[in-house]
């Protein structure tokens, strides 16, 4: 039976030899870049000293992850990437899978296709041009506090980044105003694919258009959102790096803080270098944890999955 299966995968193998000459370097680029690196953990059980071999480095064993999750800085850096993740995660399924909707009924073309030009430029800011925008815009004079000054919903201006509390809802919005077009993208490709004549034969039986939206476009959907939902629980602790490097600063570091700040810092700021790599396999062992599980949560409701 095994020699059977083998001879069948070699066979398939040489009946697609093209595809698989072309995943040749994706294959290289991911060993050389993604699991080569994982050479550079061992680093969290030694106490790592840079100018010293690998044979001469001295071997620690869990004392770095001892320290680190004896920590009361770890913890709190890992409640505010999980807010922030969940909050992202949210935010971003909400707002990209409305749109989408929206988008769809849409029947005037130009005006359809202004709103995603519009709603896509965003994306393609860098995050440097995006953050020195919100801070321009949240600043004392800003126009936001200008605005609602005028509209007598403040007495007097607010210092929105001063305030640690507001982090986390401002990082929010400036993340759904950055990439909701840009996520809506994968949404309007999985609409095309449902069968028009549903929504012929919803019309003619007299469903709104709302109907149509929730009993035949939503449904539609479901797939493409669990499968995306699954990969984003693998990613629930990469909450970012640029946006809250960038949007954060002295009186805000308790709200905006995250793992991949806390492994910079202690990593290349501090010389840490194997206390940075223990947070980074805590990290990464979470995150595959999350993945499996939720994969196989969708497995065991016979909904779509990865593998």
């Amino acid at each position: 039976m095994q020699l059977n299966r083998n001879h069948s995968f070699f066979k398939r193998l040489i009946q697609q030899r093209t595809l698989a000459f072309m995943c040749i370097p994706f294959v290289l680029w991911a060993f050389v870049f993604k699991y080569l690196p994982l050479w550079g953990w061992t680093m969290a059980f030694q106490n790592y000293k840079p100018a010293k071999s690998f044979s001469e480095q001295q071997w620690a064993g869990l004392k770095h992850f001892r320290i680190l999750f004896e920590d009361s800085t770890f913890y709190r850096v890992l409640r505010n990437t999980l807010v922030m993740s969940g909050i992202q995660l949210a935010l971003g399924f909400v707002t990209a899978i409305t749109l989408a909707l929206l988008l769809n009924e849409l029947k005037n073309i130009i005006f359809k296709r202004v709103v995603q030009t519009v709603s896509y430029l965003p994306h393609f800011i860098s995050w440097v041009v995006a953050s020195s925008i919100v801070l321009t815009v949240l600043s004392p004079d800003g126009i936001v506090n200008v605005l609602l000054t005028k509209l007598q919903l403040l007495d007097k201006p607010v210092l929105w980044m001063g305030k640690g509390s507001y982090f986390w809802g401002i990082l929010g919005a400036t993340q759904v105003w950055k990439d909701v077009g840009w996520n809506t993208i994968i949404y309007l490709a999985a609409i095309t694919s449902i069968d028009p004549s549903q929504y012929e034969a919803a019309e003619i039986d007299g469903a709104s258009r709302f109907q149509r939206m929730l009993n035949i476009t939503l449904p539609g959907l479901k797939p493409v959102i669990i499968i995306l939902l699954i990969m984003n629980m693998g990613n629930i602790l990469e909450s970012g790096f640029e946006a809250q490097y960038l949007l954060g600063n002295g009186m805000n570091i308790d709200f905006s803080e995250n793992l991949d700040i806390f492994v910079l810092k202690y990593g290349l700021g501090m010389g840490n270098f194997s206390l940075g790599t223990a947070a980074g396999i805590f990290k990464t062992l979470v995150s595959f944890i999350f993945l499996f599980s939720a994969n196989s949560i969708a497995k065991k409701m016979g909904e779509s999955r990865l593998f």
